[in-house]
């Protein structure tokens, strides 16, 4: 056996129709005398045939057998093409097909021979110099046999030197195979790794005249030529390990961190969900984390001691509530309470007496050319003074104000202003607008948009009072029972004061029911005292007797400060008018004096 190490050897066969059949047989008992001196493997001689004459057949690749039975066979198997001799177009094809690496030829690195075995019996019909030269430089070690009739100078041109190592001239089919027994030995050559010291750490592969080392699987050669290093395959970086590489005889495997397991594609990890064992016992939320798990409370709620069960927190104790006079908790959550005689405000938080006058104001004032600009100054004062006793806010008292003559205008609405300062000084900008007397018209102005929550007015389920107060001094120029009947079904308290020629038949129908607490009349503007009494009522009934209603306390208190407060500015106003009256008296009797004593001296 030749035992020189492994090799890629391709027989190219001549199979054109010069080789009569039975000489074809001589050549096949010639490849397989050769291939059974070979130890043949994957890892030790390959082996591939092509046979050839005016085109090129490939019987089998280097790739194909790794067995002499499988080889002899396939080789049993060829029929003869018996047509030219296209030597050159075999070496082409042996160079660029058969000894490549996808058809089974080892990289050139591995510095595995490889060796080309031509064998014909004529002169080739094409060029053989050029790409014989072109396969030799390609690292191809050509052995040209001829028979009988070759061409010694085709021969020659084809083979590798030294010639007289690569060129044989057998005489006739006959003696080939006699020639096949000294071929081999000249093939197989001496076994350089039997008959020396080779120092090769793990094995030694011989060639012909030399030898070199190689590695087992997962190991790579030293820059000594001899000793080995195991090949660390994660070194490179590229493995795409997401947790960690582990580097095993030339290859690798992923490995996760604790907590975490190894996903399908082997590469990436997901961490292990605990809580999806089942056995956590936490009464609300299992939280899994890397190394186990742990229990949660749901929002309101605390985790206990035993660390799986949950109790309501206590808000009140564990936030700044804001409650101004008691926090109480609820599951969860929590909400503010006001003492008796207090209600909560809109920010949920703050409380306010009813007395304090929280309410949704809407000041109705005549601008007719009866009132008079002088009197349109008396009744802006009148607003002022209202506006002064006020808690003016986002969340206490709003105040409207909408003037109106012939037509209506919103002065300002409820959401205009938020300060008693910045609403008394639109009322003092009002302009006088004079012309005609529409007041249904104002009514239904006030209902559609001056209490609507578009230009301020809170909800009705806030509980906050919607009071509505009507300044005229004569009768309206228009019908106002629709519109002061819808006023108060839509819950409007609706004041009604009149003045000079104020019909005392409009006034009644705008007032809320009991009329007499809500609407009050004055001959002129300058003797408005007698008001004063009317507004001196209490509009909440007395528990138990059943008379109208019954309103929330908080509503009749707020009422009721409203009243007086109103009251009270009237009296001043009234007070004002009466020395203002009283002094003009005086000036007119001292002028009357005057005149006297001109006229007497005459």
């Amino acid at each position: 056996k030749c035992r020189t190490g492994p090799m890629d050897i391709v027989f190219v066969i001549d199979s054109s129709r010069s080789v009569r059949p039975f000489e074809f047989e001589t050549m096949r008992q010639f490849m397989m005398d050769i291939i059974g001196s070979l130890d043949v493997g994957p890892n030790a001689t390959r082996v591939g045939v092509i046979q050839y004459s005016s085109q090129v057949q490939n019987i089998f690749s280097l790739k194909t057998f790794f067995t002499r039975a499988e080889m002899e066979k396939a080789i049993n198997s060829i029929i003869p093409l018996a047509q030219g001799t296209m030597t050159g177009l075999a070496i082409q094809y042996a160079m660029n097909v058969a000894f490549t690496t996808q058809e089974g030829a080892r990289p050139l690195h591995k510095k595995i021979p490889r060796i080309a075995i031509i064998v014909t019996d004529g002169r080739p019909q094409d060029r053989v110099t050029e790409v014989a030269t072109q396969a030799r430089n390609a690292g191809i070690e050509i052995y040209a046999v001829g028979i009988q009739r070759a061409d010694m100078n085709s021969l020659r041109a084809m083979a590798s030197p030294p010639l007289e190592e690569h060129v044989f001239l057998v005489e006739s089919f006959e003696l080939i195979q006699q020639f096949g027994k000294q071929f081999q030995d000249k093939l197989c050559g001496v076994d350089m790794c039997m008959d020396q010291q080779h120092g090769c750490q793990h094995s030694c592969v011989s060639t012909p005249g030399s030898f070199y080392c190689e590695c087992n699987p997962g190991y790579r050669l030293n820059v000594d030529g001899k000793t080995c290093s195991p090949i660390d395959a994660c070194a490179d970086g590229r493995h795409g390990c997401q947790h960690q590489c582990v580097s095993s005889r030339g290859s690798y495997s992923c490995r996760c961190r604790v907590g975490y397991y190894l996903n399908q594609d082997k590469k990436s990890c997901s961490m292990i969900d605990y809580c999806s064992f089942g056995n956590h016992s936490c009464q609300h939320e299992c939280v899994s984390i890397p190394n186990g798990h742990y229990c949660r409370c749901r929002s309101g709620f605390t985790l206990q001691p035993d660390s799986r069960s949950c109790r309501a927190t206590d808000l009140c104790n564990g936030v700044d509530h804001g409650c101004e006079f008691k926090c109480v908790s609820t599951e969860g959550s929590y909400h503010c309470e006001c003492p008796e005689g207090q209600h909560l405000q809109a920010d949920g938080k703050a409380c306010s007496k009813c007395g304090a006058g929280h309410v949704d104001l809407v000041m109705v004032i005549d601008g007719s050319k009866s009132v008079r600009p002088q009197n349109f100054e008396l009744v802006k004062q009148f607003v002022n003074r209202i506006v002064d006793l006020l808690e003016v806010s986002p969340h206490g008292t709003r105040v409207g104000l909408v003037q109106y003559s012939s037509r209506v205008r919103t002065e300002f609405p409820l959401n205009k202003y938020h300060s008693a300062d910045e609403i008394k000084k639109a009322v003092m900008e009002v302009e006088y607008m004079e012309k005609g007397t529409m007041t249904g018209l104002a009514l239904k102005h006030m209902v559609e948009h001056s209490f609507s929550e578009l230009e301020g007015a809170r909800p009705l389920s806030h509980n906050i009072p919607r009071i509505g107060l009507v300044f005229t001094d004569g009768r309206s120029q228009d019908d106002i029972s629709e519109w002061a009947r819808r006023a108060k079904e839509s819950g409007i308290v609706m004041f009604a004061v009149g003045v000079g020629k104020a019909v005392e038949e409009e006034l009644r129908a705008i007032a809320s029911e009991p009329v007499e607490q809500h609407f009050s009349y004055s001959a002129d503007f300058t003797t408005m005292t007698h008001l004063v009494e009317n507004f001196k009522l209490n509009i909440c009934p007395e528990e138990g007797k059943g008379e109208t209603e019954i309103r929330s306390p908080c509503e009749c208190e707020v009422l009721v400060q409203f009243q007086t407060n109103t009251v009270a500015i009237l009296q001043s106003l009234t007070e004002k008018n009466i020395l203002w009256a009283l002094s003009l008296a005086q000036m007119t009797a001292r002028l009357e004096d005057l005149e006297k004593q001109i006229a007497d001296k005459k």
